[in-house]
């Protein structure tokens, strides 16, 4: 039989699984962040909404969560998740270039905006020093689950805003020791278990470091072997868990060891495809993380205490935004738009101040009440966040449009793609090459990409029958996308899904036959090529010289059946003008191009 517990636990997966099913596309539709819809679910089947009414209308027990710690966990690995996710589109290399944000400006902002909240609540309060600035620095954080997802890491805003939260991250576990060095009870171990913490840490960070290095390569071409996207989804996540444990053990945060696995990972040529396979379950996990904290929000207490609560919000986004934009921008490191949109971006609470703040508690350096009513500013600040976003890249605009400072991102250099790696790929692959012209190929077969490598072709491995795979190859920046795999199915469903979300892009297909072609080209292909024309081609032509049939008829024989192809793909494509078919011309026997 089903315990209580057990279907608890379904009944609360069914409200999260049915939740994003209404909130992504609604909200998607009229181009709201789907953050806000999520929090305000949480907050409608939330013990202060829909829950409320449980007792008196017992049906809701089917429809609301009766608390937090009911999908904590879930919340808890949304965020690992999230984390692991930003490492896939990291590299160490590029952590190195952003050292100056991350320890620099990141502990400023940190620091620096936590003395003058703590200050601020000092004077304001009625806090003791220890405790307004424990809250203070609890402010002071940003939330890595939201911000990240809103800005990227690849923009300049994207870049400011990663290295500070880097910091923010790697800052949790002394923070949390510190405030336990200053609780009423605490007896004077805290410097001792904090060093210990840290060597213990950066041992475990170096094992994984180096273990990931021999051991994820070898682990993810067994994988990509089975050709199998569950052992892919298995392997990926076995990964993520056994880094989070790793770190959770020595007493770093969770997030620290999922941030490691994913930069390992995109040490490797698997991490498109990683990345790819763990979209989805991210994007569900945040959800459920988001329902929490609008779970988290009491509105007695709201209606009772709002004007305090409008404050505190307006308070705390104002002072973060000021620090953080003005050290960036006097840093000389962004430009003026830029400091001013990260600034606001980065201006609310955290969903780790609500850690700092339960540990402040624990540590009787706070009152519930104070604890309370600060978790609902946090709650408050990250249901703005995505306003506070869309404001700070509208102030941003302006600013460059009125100092003529306008940000200018790198854009990619274009380069050709090629789907398949066979021996049509190789091919194309050689010619551009030999021309200089940058390209890039990708295959499923790890063995073809391996071989490929070792001869020098730049060559990617993915599955481009998973959704979002191509998107990982910069297709929106690419000169042109080369179709080559010996799969007319897929060729037609690609082309159709490209040509539909890039108009622009040109679209070379390799074909089986006239039929093949025609389809191409109605599914907006640009070129369609028969694989069969010009080997048929060659061989008769072989023939008939060797019959002695002069060279004159034989080219008109030739140019008759290029006509005919022509004329049965143009009719069977429902073209408007004649596709092209042609080849060089072949200087020894005197052939002109068709």
């Amino acid at each position: 039989m089903v315990s209580e517990t057990e279907t608890s636990a379904i009944g609360n997966a069914l409200v999260v699984l049915g939740a994003a099913g209404v909130v992504i596309p609604a909200f998607a539709r009229f181009r709201i962040s789907p953050v806000i819809g999520f929090i305000l679910v949480g907050l409608l089947v939330g013990p202060s909404g829909l829950g409320a009414l449980a007792a008196d209308y017992p049906w809701l027990e089917h429809v609301t969560i009766a608390s937090t710690e009911d999908i904590a966990l879930f919340a808890e690995f949304g965020i690992i998740l999230l984390l692991f996710s930003i490492g896939l589109e990291l590299s160490f290399r590029r952590l190195w270039q952003l050292r100056k944000l991350v320890f620099g400006i990141g502990a400023a902002e940190l620091f620096l905006g936590g003395a003058i909240l703590g200050t601020a609540i000092l004077l304001f309060r009625d806090q003791s020093a220890a405790s307004a600035y424990g809250l203070g620095i609890a402010l002071a954080l940003s939330s890595t689950a939201l911000v990240l997802p809103i800005a990227g890491t690849k923009s300049a805003v994207g870049r400011a805003s990663f290295s500070m939260l880097l910091f923010e991250d790697l800052a949790i576990v002394p923070i949390i020791f510190v405030l336990g060095a200053f609780a009423p009870t605490a007896t004077g171990d805290s410097a001792e278990l904090l060093l210990t913490t840290l060597w213990q840490g950066a041992v475990v960070v170096a094992a994984l470091a180096i273990g990931g290095w021999f051991l994820l390569p070898r682990i993810f071409a067994q994988a990509a072997r089975a050709k199998d996207p569950e052992l892919f989804l298995a392997a990926s996540l076995l990964v993520v868990i056994v880094a989070a444990l790793a770190t959770a053990a020595v007493g770093l945060s969770p997030i620290v060891g999922a941030l490691l696995a994913g930069l390992m990972i995109a040490e490797t040529e698997y991490h498109e495809e990683v990345e790819a396979i763990t979209a989805p379950f991210k994007g569900l996990a945040l959800g459920v993380f988001l329902i929490s904290v609008g779970m988290g929000l009491n509105l007695k207490t709201i209606a009772a205490q709002w004007p305090q609560l409008i404050a505190a919000v307006v308070g705390v986004v104002l002072a973060k935004a000021i620090v953080t934009a003005a050290l960036l921008r006097f840093s000389g490191l962004v430009r003026r738009g830029t400091a001013a949109e990260v600034g606001l971006l980065m201006a609310s609470p955290s969903e780790t101040t609500l850690i700092v703040l339960a540990t402040a508690l624990q540590a009787q350096l706070i009152s519930r009440s104070t604890a309370e009513f600060w978790q609902l500013v946090t709650a408050i600040g990250l249901t703005i966040t995505p306003l506070l976003a869309r404001i700070g890249h509208d102030v941003a605009r302006r600013i460059e449009m009125r100092t003529g400072d306008v940000r200018t991102e790198e854009t990619p250099e274009g380069r050709t793609v090629i789907v398949g790696f066979g021996r049509v790929g190789h091919t194309v692959a050689e010619l551009l090459r030999q021309h200089g012209r940058p390209y890039i190929a990708v295959d499923a077969d790890i063995d073809t990409v391996a071989a490929a490598r070792r001869d020098g072709f730049s060559v990617r491995f993915a599955d481009v029958a998973r959704a979002g795979s191509l998107d990982k190859m910069g297709i929106e920046h690419a000169q042109a996308i080369v179709l080559t795999m010996d799969d007319p199915v897929q060729q037609l469903r690609m082309t159709r899904q490209l040509r539909r979300k890039y108009p622009a892009l040109p679209i070379i297909s390799r074909a089986r036959d006239a039929d093949h072609a025609g389809a191409l080209y109605q599914a907006g292909a640009n070129d369609a090529v028969p694989e069969t024309l010009e080997s048929s081609l060659q061989l008769a032509e072989a023939v008939l010289i060797d019959l002695g049939v002069a060279m004159g008829p034989v080219i008109a024989s030739i140019h008759d059946v290029r006509a005919k192809m022509r004329h049965d793909i143009m009719t069977k494509g429902k073209l408007e003008q004649e596709p092209r078919i042609r080849r060089t011309r072949r200087h020894a026997a005197g052939e002109e191009s068709l």
